[in-house]
């Protein structure tokens, strides 16, 4: 059956939460918007696509970093109201130069820095 992106439930402003997995280790690298337009080009490109809320616009994750998120799966939850991308990192997936956007932890009531910037 062909995939119609009408057919997932978004939020009042045509969103939906993407979560990106490394897919060789399962790490959870960032959480990110999508919308039908994202969705379309993340599926047309193989690179995955998100929706920025504060610019307005598509952004290519690595346009302009470099730190690019190859497709390898994209999943839809069993509500349809959450995606979870399976990609290839190329790079920290951060943009404060980390490998994961979780990297604070919350640990006998105070934060834990867990990884710092890569280099």
């Amino acid at each position: 059956m062909p995939f119609d992106p009408d057919t997932l439930k978004y939020d009042g402003n045509g969103l939906l939460p993407c979560i990106a997995q490394e897919e060789a280790t399962g790490e959870v690298l960032m959480l990110a918007w999508m919308n039908r337009e994202s969705i379309r080009a993340t599926l047309d490109s193989g690179r995955v696509t998100y929706w920025s809320r504060s610019r307005g616009a598509l952004w290519a994750k690595g346009e302009t970093s470099g730190h690019v998120q190859e497709l390898v799966d994209l999943r839809i939850d069993c509500d349809r109201d959450c995606l979870l991308a399976l990609v290839r990192q190329h790079g920290p997936a951060c943009h404060t130069n980390r490998r994961s956007c979780f990297y604070t932890a919350l640990r006998g009531g105070a934060e834990v820095e867990l990884m710092t910037p890569e280099s």
